[in-house]
């Protein structure tokens, strides 16, 4: 095994008042836990020079998000599991980096329930510097570069798919 990406990721919206040890244990099992045991498998199966990518989120990764608090714990902790799991895997060639996507037009992101909704997006999209809201394959993109040999000496590092979002000042 050459490449391990770890993708998997809920949504659950729920204010604090609400949040239950149910809930909250959910969430860091599949999108903080699930990371761990992708990863924990995948180093027994790498021989030689490698690399891991997992997905975390904007939400976590660079802002709060209300109603979403055990989603943003569970981000957030994946970008520090994959720097420290950059630092020991170091010495065996095996690279550790994380993407953050932003706003990305998802199943997910669409569920207005749990998340933006079709509208939600839209209007969040006239607000990214880039004009709207990103697609699927550019952050499969920034993956494909994070897990190629272009990116032979990065590790431990974060790369933000957002569209500018995060560097744009407020209007």
């Amino acid at each position: 095994l050459d490449i391990a990406v770890a993708n998997a990721g809920i949504l659950r919206r729920s204010a604090l008042a609400e949040l239950s040890d149910t809930l909250w244990d959910d969430m860091l099992s599949v999108d903080l836990t699930g990371v761990l045991r992708t990863f924990r498998s995948a180093v027994s199966r790498m021989q030689g020079p490698g690399s891991m990518v997992a997905v975390s989120s904007i939400a976590g990764g660079v802002y709060g998000w209300g109603d979403h608090t055990h989603y943003a714990a569970a981000k957030a902790g994946v970008l520090g599991l994959c720097r420290s799991l950059a630092v020991e895997l170091a010495p065996r060639m095996i690279r550790v980096n994380a993407v953050i996507p932003g706003l990305i037009e998802t199943p997910q992101s669409s569920d207005p329930v749990n998340s933006l909704g079709p509208e939600g997006l839209r209007r969040a999209g006239a607000d990214i510097p880039w004009g709207r809201v990103g697609r699927p394959d550019e952050v499969a993109t920034a993956i494909r570069f994070l897990t190629s040999e272009d990116a032979g000496y990065v590790t431990g590092q974060t790369l933000t798919v957002d569209g500018g979002l995060t560097v744009a000042m407020p209007a």
